[in-house]
């Protein structure tokens, strides 16, 4: 089992760009060139991704429109329908190998549901499952999307925490495909018991609940390292 997690925090970065940096590191770690497990914490500006089950009635915005309110849009591999993300939210990408875990895609989303929920139960939030959906949810409402893909038994793509997000951006879409869903934040849960810090709280609550479930110690990555990998070899 992988028990180093190497955390690589890109503050705020472009979409395009962390997809860029996630698909790189991926095929380091199926080549062997990345040994360790990494999980990449970022926030996005805004943006709107379609999964391989996206469904056009699902976007409720039309592309121009979404362009005209400075929303990118991208069509991506990963699993699910339609997402948003945007400032306040933390995004996250972990490139894990399960063959060093276990290989089984369904342990892997409950393994990330487990994390978040231990993670915002530090937070001082209780949050569960809901048997039909994938993701985490707060008195039956949705505070995280989750969405990976899989090369090789190599993960990427990952998890969406709403933190102190503008959640009036999933008026352009169904989130997740799933008609009626209301989203939550951490913020919107605990009100003026946020703090200014919630951010920092909430990086680092993710970082430890991440660690617990999957038995990993936490260290920080060299993120120049990191794009580094993305050179293939010299030979």
């Amino acid at each position: 089992m992988s028990r180093d997690l190497l955390v690589a925090g890109l503050d705020r970065t472009p979409y395009e760009e962390a997809l860029t940096l996630q698909r790189g590191l991926a095929e380091a770690r199926i080549q062997g060139r990345l040994p360790t497990d990494v999980l990449l914490l970022v926030e996005h500006p805004p943006v709107v991704t379609l999964g391989r089950s996206f469904k056009p009635e699902h976007l409720s915005t039309q592309p121009e429109e979404l362009a005209r309110r400075g929303v990118d849009l991208f069509e991506i591999e990963r699993g699910g329908d339609v997402t948003f993300h945007g400032p306040g939210q933390l995004v996250g990408y972990p490139i894990y190998d399960l063959r060093e875990h276990r290989r089984d895609l369904h342990w892997f989303l409950r393994g990330i549901e487990g994390g978040l929920i231990a993670a915002l139960r530090h937070l001082g939030v209780e949050a569960d499952r809901d048997p039909r959906y994938t993701g985490v949810w707060v008195a039956g409402r949705k505070i995280a999307s989750i969405g990976i893909h899989v090369k090789q038994w190599v993960t990427w793509h990952g998890f969406a925490l709403n933190v102190t997000t503008d959640l009036s951006f999933f008026d352009l879409i169904v989130p997740c495909g799933i008609p009626g869903v209301v989203m939550t934040s951490v913020q919107r849960v605990l009100g003026d018991g946020a703090g200014r810090d919630i951010w920092t709280r909430t990086l680092d609550a993710v970082v430890q609940g991440f660690g617990d479930e999957f038995g990993q110690v936490a260290q920080a990555a060299d993120v120049e390292a990191l794009r580094g990998l993305l050179q293939p070899p010299d030979r």
